[in-house]
């Protein structure tokens, strides 16, 4: 794409005039300095280049101005444009499933942002905005401002699901019609997702990146076997997670609905969420995220049809995403009386060691605790 010279931002009015730390010399050279220092953590890189990416586009196509050249009272205008991307017919995708990016029907946008979208995505561009000005090829933040104004009160602690209405999110799933091959596929391979998600606490990064193959058996001291998961999470670190009894039987019933034997064999390269037709690779995160935005409006649509008592609820599951159901399986998890380090060491907030008897005899107890206080319950009679 060609862009005008005075969008580049190579005589960007906010641009430093003392010396730069980066052989940038326009917005996008910039901006790829940045988001480079992410390289190694993919699923972040990933968010920033989204974020940094719907700015350039804003500038460039809407405001008409270089990245470099914004001011202040620009950047409240382009948080104005987040909460209703206009004209939507340039910014906002019509498809549910997602287009590629070479697709002409790719849009930066699926909808509208959500508050806590509006402020993620704003945090990341300050993010950038300060690096730039540390970098010295931003003469100041223009969004600095508006930031210290807007920081009052707590920080929003509430992304998760509510047991009544994580109730009715499994309601739908059990409720999806397996009349056809596709939807009976559809159903098993919706439960077999939220069950990793809910029960193992996984990131969306890792159930994309794992495979079958992650799952093996140890025996204890005294002869118990246990199954794990082992992923890889945030920077590279590698952590195991409790495969309860439950989560067992979950994934051999998805592997008996695919025709596969009921337990994985070592090294199996098979991902852990399966395509419905086609190759047997690995599923991008835009589609674990669609698959789980899907559910989420299925319910929300159910509830409100039940009444408008409903809509708050409704409200709520709508807004919830992928990541809302590893903070709904946290919280559930202390809900549930387990231990803070349990939980912590389940969702990979520290390393964990395997080679010494004291820590092993932790990931018995480990193992045993989340198997007894946390399931998912699929048969369980559901509260209305």
């Amino acid at each position: 794409m060609l862009i005008s010279p005075h969008l580049t931002g190579q005589d960007g009015l906010n641009r430093s005039h003392a010396r730069s730390q980066v052989v940038a010399d326009d917005d996008r050279s910039a901006v790829l300095a940045w988001l480079a220092r992410y390289a190694g953590t993919p699923a972040t890189l990933a968010s920033y280049r989204k974020e940094a990416e719907r700015l350039l586009l804003w500038c460039v196509h809407q405001r008409g101005l270089a990245m470099s050249s914004l001011t202040h009272e620009d950047v409240l205008i382009y948080e104005r444009f987040l909460a209703d991307p206009q004209p939507a017919e340039r910014w906002v995708m019509t498809m549910r499933q997602r287009p590629g990016r070479d697709s002409p029907h790719w849009r930066p946008f699926a909808g509208p942002l959500s508050s806590a979208s509006q402020r993620h995505a704003l945090s990341i561009i300050n993010a950038m905005f300060s690096w730039l000005v540390e970098a010295g090829y931003l003469a100041g933040n223009p969004l600095s401002l508006g930031r210290r104004k807007r920081r009052v009160g707590p920080r929003q602690t509430s992304r998760f699901l509510p047991h009544e209405h994580w109730d009715e999110v499994k309601a739908t799933i059990l409720a999806m019609p397996t009349d056809t091959g596709r939807e009976m596929a559809h159903a098993a391979r919706c439960r077999w997702l939220f069950s990793l998600l809910y029960i193992g606490g996984l990131r969306v990064s890792e159930v994309t990146s794992s495979t079958m193959g992650g799952f093996y058996s140890q025996r204890d001291r005294a002869g118990v076997e246990r199954w794990w998961l082992e992923v890889t999470g945030k920077g590279d670190k590698s952590r195991i997670i409790p495969a309860t009894a439950e989560l067992m039987a979950e994934l051999m019933a998805y592997r008996k609905l695919h025709s596969l034997s009921a337990l994985p064999s070592s090294g199996e390269s098979r991902p852990l969420v399966l395509p419905i037709i086609g190759a047997q690779k690995p599923l991008a995160r835009s589609a674990i995220h669609e698959i789980v935005k899907g559910v989420m409006r299925g319910t929300a649509d159910r509830l409100r049809a039940k009444g408008r008592e409903w809509d708050a609820a409704a409200s709520q599951i709508e807004e919830a995403s992928t990541h809302w159901l590893r903070h709904t399986a946290g919280t559930h998890m202390t809900d549930a009386g387990m231990d803070v380090k349990t939980v912590r060491d389940n969702f990979g907030h520290a390393t964990i060691s395997t080679t010494s008897i004291y820590v092993h005899s932790e990931d018995d107890a480990r193992h045993d605790a989340t198997q007894v206080a946390h399931r998912i319950r699929w048969d369980a009679e559901l509260s209305s």
